[in-house]
C-alpha cells in the first residue's frame, strides 16, 4: 500500500477519494491528505485489507493506473475485470461523473462555475476548484445524486449538451434508464422517492465486456514497433527556390509537438525515431529506409508527419511536394511484407487547404493558395491504400487549414497526445480516442477571427487498435 501511495499524484488522490464516497463518510475523506491516509481509512472501514485488495484494484483500474496493478500489486487487467463482473463497489453513477470530470475542458469548467455562482458559495468556486470538487459540493447540498440528475442535465445543456449525452448513454448502457427521471417528473407522479438498485458488475468503457465484441490487434511485443517522426521546421530552402518560390514560414512550435509525441509513444513502448528538416527527396528516402526494415518481431508501425501541406500532399523544407498517398502506400503488403496484418498508423499535422491565416499567436500550416477542388472528398479517401489495417489521422479536413501556436504547438497534435496519454491506460481503442480529439479540437476557437478546425480520421482497420501501457 505504501508503494502504491507513493506513485499517486494529488489529482489521482482526489479521484480515488471521489470514487470512494460510498465507502467512507465525507469528513473522513476530507481528512485524508495523502493516499496513505486514505488507505488507512479504508482499512479501518473493512473495505481494504491484507486478504482483500479488490477495491484498491478496482480504483486503480477506474483511474487508468494499470501500471500499478502489475507492480506492485501483481494483478492483470483481466483479473480485475473478472472481479468487477462478480462485485463492483464503485456505482455506475459515480464512475460516470468521474468520466465527465475527465472530459470537461478548462473553458467548460469555467462555464459551470459561472452558472453555479449564487447556488454554491463563491469560496467553493475558486480558480483551483475542480469539476470533482463541484460535484461533491452539489451532492452535499442535495443538488446531485444517483436519482437526482435534473440540475446536472440543465447545466450540461447550457455548457455543452454532448456532456449530458455521454452521461445518458452511460446510464442506458448500465441499464439505469430509471435514473433519468428528473425531480419534476417524480413530483408529477406524486409517488414516493424510489431507491434504485445499482447493478453489481457494470460494464464501462474499456472493460472486457464492453470491448470484447471486436477482436483487438496483438500489441505485446517490446518494443511494440517504430514511431517515426518527420519534423519539418526550417523552410528557408523553400523561400530561396528559383523555379517555383513558395513563401512557407518556419513552423515555430513544431518542436513542442515533437516532444509531446516522443513522450507519449515512448510510454506506449514504441521505439521513437525523429528526423528533422527533410527535403521532399529526403522524406522519400527516410520512409523507404523504414519500409525496408524488418518489422517481423513488431506489432505496429506509426508515422507522425509535422510539416506544411495542401490538399493531399505535404511539403519538404525545399518546398517540393510529396503525396501523402505515396508515403502510406510504401507500407502495403506488397511493399512491406513484414507489416502484413499489422496496423499502420499515420498522423498528419499539415494544412490540407488553401487558406493562409496571418496571425501572431496562431498560424496556419499552409502553403500558397489553391482553391481548386473544394469539397472533393475523393482526395481524402485516396490518401490511404485500398487495403486493410491502415489508419490515417488528419489534423484537418481537405481544403482547410490547421492551426499552430508558436509557443504551445498545434491544436491537433497537442490534443492527440493528451488524449492518448490519459485514455490509453483505460484501454480505450484509438478510433474512439480520435473521436474525442475531434470533439476537443472542433470546439477550439482562434483568438483573432474565430478560426475553427475539424480533424478527420480515415481508416481501414479490421480490429480494435489499443495501445497498452503495460
Amino acid at each position: 500500500l505504501l508503494a502504491v501511495s507513493e506513485e499517486l499524484c494529488e489529482a489521482e488522490l482526489s479521484a480515488l477519494k471521489f470514487l470512494s464516497r460510498e465507502q467512507l463518510p465525507s469528513r473522513r475523506l476530507e481528512g485524508a491528505r495523502s493516499a496513505h491516509e486514505l488507505f488507512e481509512a479504508l482499512e479501518e472501514r473493512g473495505v481494504l485489507g491484507a486478504g482483500d485488495l479488490s477495491f484498491l484494484r478496482e480504483l486503480l483500474l477506474r483511474i487508468g493506473r494499470l501500471d500499478l496493478l502489475a507492480a506492485p500489486l501483481g494483478a492483470g487487467r483481466e483479473q480485475v475485470e473478472r472481479e468487477l463482473r462478480q462485485r463492483a463497489r464503485v456505482p455506475p453513477y459515480r464512475y460516470l461523473l468521474f468520466q465527465l470530470s475527465e472530459d470537461v475542458t478548462n473553458d467548460e469548467l469555467m462555464s459551470f462555475k459561472l452558472l453555479l455562482d449564487g447556488t454554491l458559495p463563491r469560496s467553493k468556486l475558486a480558480p483551483e476548484t475542480t469539476m470533482l470538487d463541484i460535484f461533491i459540493e452539489m451532492e452535499k447540498k442535495g443538488l446531485l445524486g444517483k436519482d437526482n440528475l435534473s440540475m446536472l442535465k440543465s447545466l450540461c445543456e447550457k455548457v455543452n449538451i454532448s456532456l449530458w449525452n455521454r452521461i445518458e448513454e452511460g446510464l442506458n448502457r448500465f441499464g439505469q434508464e430509471e435514473m433519468l427521471i428528473t425531480e419534476e417528473e417524480r413530483g408529477s407522479t406524486g409517488g414516493p422517492e424510489r431507491q434504485l438498485a445499482l447493478p453489481v458488475a457494470p460494464e464501462f468503457p474499456g472493460s472486457h465486456n464492453y470491448s470484447s465484441q471486436l477482436e483487438a490487434y496483438k500489441m505485446t511485443s517490446r518494443p511494440c514497433g517504430v514511431c517515426l517522426i518527420l519534423n519539418n521546421h526550417n523552410f528557408a530552402k523553400a523561400r530561396e527556390g528559383v523555379l517555383e518560390p513558395k513563401y512557407l514560414r518556419d513552423r515555430n512550435g513544431t518542436d513542442v509537438d515533437a516532444a509531446a509525441l516522443r513522450s507519449v509513444f515512448s510510454k506506449l513502448h514504441f521505439r521513437v525515431e525523429e528526423y528533422r528538416d527533410l527535403t521532399a527527396e529526403e522524406i522519400r528516402k527516410t520512409v523507404n529506409l523504414f519500409r525496408c526494415e524488418d518489422h517481423e518481431d513488431k506489432d505496429c508501425f506509426v508515422c507522425c508527419i509535422l510539416s506544411h501541406g495542401k490538399k493531399g500532399i505535404i511539403y519538404g523544407v525545399d518546398g517540393q511536394e510529396v503525396p501523402i498517398r505515396e508515403l502510406t502506400t510504401s507500407f502495403t503488403v506488397r511493399n512491406c511484407h513484414s507489416l502484413a496484418g499489422k496496423p499502420k498508423v499515420f498522423f498528419i499535422q499539415a494544412c490540407q487547404g488553401d487558406a493562409f491565416h496571418k496571425g501572431v499567436s496562431i498560424e496556419a500550416d499552409a502553403g500558397e493558395q489553391d482553391a481548386s477542388g473544394a469539397g472533393d472528398t475523393r482526395f481524402q479517401l485516396d490518401c490511404i491504400p485500398a487495403e486493410a489495417d491502415f489508419l490515417l489521422g488528419m489534423a484537418t479536413l481537405q481544403n482547410y487549414v490547421s492551426y499552430r501556436s508558436p509557443r504551445e504547438g498545434t491544436w491537433y497534435i497537442q490534443a492527440l497526445c493528451q488524449h492518448l496519454e490519459s485514455r490509453c491506460p483505460r484501454g480505450e481503442n484509438v478510433v474512439s480516442i480520435l473521436t474525442a480529439v475531434n470533439r476537443e479540437v472542433s470546439r477550439k476557437t482562434g483568438e483573432r477571427n474565430a478560426e475553427k478546425q475539424m480533424p478527420q480520421p480515415i481508416f481501414t482497420l479490421q480490429k480494435q487498435l489499443i495501445f497498452p501501457v503495460n
